[in-house]
């Protein structure tokens, strides 16, 4: 009897899947880990080919669609995310460093040369950039998904979107659309308590406002802004000057929106 001969015709040929650290915690990488029973319902549909968090046995590629996760902080992560690109038929950016450069672009804001010489004996060994930028400042990304980390459903969201050959369906409005869907008392109106819910990209489902506490904005900014209303608001809640700088550079102090609002407020 003759063995029959697998059908590797690209048709019955499994999606490939990469997944891409730059500087960042790990985190968002960690996310996908945990997602072991959602992977296991599409196990069967996909091929995880580059993952070295999981994997010591990387695949070549080219890849479906890879997630990248990180920002770009030196000058061979800016050579290596242009080879990334051009090996993917999607790239999708996952978290706050690769969507906003991460905590690490409060770089930006200051003298990288002079922490080096204070920090570093030989300083000249040190081969950075003077700023954290996201993915997206270096090459075309095809979808952002923000957060810090990233929320699992989401991500499981983005990579089922992909195989149906759809567009994912996440949200674009505030965090106080999730308050109001899980029923949280506004902190804001009942409390005074500071809070970038207003400004603030949902899926996070509202978690620290849930615990009394203001949100802090781990989603980065949310597709409707209105900074002149609302900065006034986070002043008569008692911050002053110094306070909105500082919540406003944090986890996406690099996101375009928080970044002109800060300087504006640091010139004040």
């Amino acid at each position: 009897m003759t063995a029959a001969i697998p059908d590797t015709s690209a048709a019955n040929r499994l999606p490939e899947l990469a997944v891409w650290k730059f500087a960042s915690c790990d985190g968002c990488q960690l996310t996908l880990l945990d997602c072991e029973d959602e992977l296991l319902g599409i196990a069967d549909r996909l091929r995880i080919s580059y993952f070295l968090e999981a994997s010591s046995a990387p695949g070549p590629g080219p890849y479906d669609l890879s997630l990248v996760e990180g920002s770009i902080t030196t000058p061979q992560d800016a050579e290596r995310i242009q080879h990334i690109r051009a090996a993917s038929h999607r790239l999708v950016t996952i978290g706050a460093c690769a969507t906003a450069g991460g905590v690490q672009a409060l770089r930006n804001y200051a003298d990288v040369a002079a922490y080096q010489a204070v920090v570093y004996a030989r300083p000249d060994y040190i081969d950075t950039l003077a700023t954290s930028t996201p993915i997206s400042a270096h090459v075309p990304v095809d979808f952002e998904l923000r957060g810090c980390p990233i929320d699992p459903g989401q991500l499981v969201e983005v990579i089922t979107a992909h195989l149906a050959g759809r567009t994912p369906d996440v949200p674009a409005h505030s965090v106080c659309f999730e308050c109001k869907r899980r029923g949280t008392v506004c902190v804001t109106v009942a409390h005074g308590t500071p809070c970038l819910g207003p400004v603030t990209h949902a899926g996070c489902g509202a978690l620290c406002p849930a615990y009394d506490r203001g949100c802090y904005g781990c989603f980065g900014p949310s597709d409707s802004l209105n900074f002149p209303s609302f900065v006034p608001l986070l002043r008569r809640d008692g911050m002053d000057t110094l306070d909105v700088v500082r919540v406003l550079r944090t986890f996406n102090t690099g996101a375009p929106e928080f970044d002109a609002e800060s300087r504006k407020e640091a010139e004040r």
